[in-house]
């Protein structure tokens, strides 16, 4: 099956230009993601790999599994790339990680050589931050680390044959203190309305490359 791009998201509606263009930017920064929803097939892994294809040329992109070893995949020596952790999960599967695993791979984003893409099945931003600091134990200084967070949902009757996906939320990440999210809204779907909304400007993502508005200016492009 052929992946899906982030102007394929944009066209099939999953998520509105200027979503697709803070996405973007998020990847070409090198800042660390982690996609949020509550049924399978919502589009975590979908959504995920379309934004790391805006990384800069040469980043390494590190899968991470429990079929490693202790290092999980995790290079010895930093190359500025994408730790790619499946998913925070209990699930039996050796890229999905619990635990331990994921306060190693956290605390190994401290050095700053590492960025960090992930998933985790939650019903927003505060749950899943519960998820990774109460239930996996991760210090909210480590879980700091996370820049951007999104909420995707599965439209329709049956989970398992969605009519459509939508990036439901989308937040820039500032701090975790006390096991408890910091964050800005800066884009949300109105469902009422089937539409996008821009909510708050980012403070820090788009601030390092500049890339925003020509990304922004591309994704327009496609909208009719």
């Amino acid at each position: 099956m052929t992946e899906l791009t982030l102007a394929d998201l944009v066209l099939n509606r999953t998520m509105s230009p200027a979503m697709a263009a803070t996405f973007a930017t998020a990847a070409a920064e090198r800042r660390s993601t982690l996609a949020v929803a509550i049924p399978r097939g919502a589009g975590k892994s979908t959504v995920t790999q379309a934004t790391l294809a805006y990384a800069p040329a040469g980043t390494g992109i590190h899968q991470l599994s429990e079929e490693h070893g202790s290092h999980l995949g995790i290079p010895a020596a930093a190359d500025g790339g994408y730790l790619l952790m499946s998913e925070i999960s209990q699930a039996p599967m050796l890229d999905y990680l619990w635990g331990d695993p994921v306060r190693r791979v956290f605390a190994s984003l401290d050095a700053g050589d590492f960025a960090l893409a992930t998933a985790l099945h939650a019903s927003g931003l505060e749950e899943a931050i519960e998820v990774i600091c109460g239930q996996n134990g991760v210090p909210s200084e480590h879980a700091s680390h996370l820049e951007l967070v999104f909420y995707l949902r599965s439209l329709g009757d049956d989970w398992r044959n969605p009519e459509r996906r939508t990036v439901d939320s989308l937040y820039e990440l500032d701090r975790v203190e006390d096991g408890r999210p910091h964050a800005r809204l800066l884009h949300r779907w109105i469902e009422d309305d089937d539409r996008f909304e821009g909510v708050e400007r980012p403070e820090f993502i788009g601030h390092v490359s500049g890339a925003y508005p020509s990304h922004l200016e591309l994704f327009r492009a496609l909208s009719p």
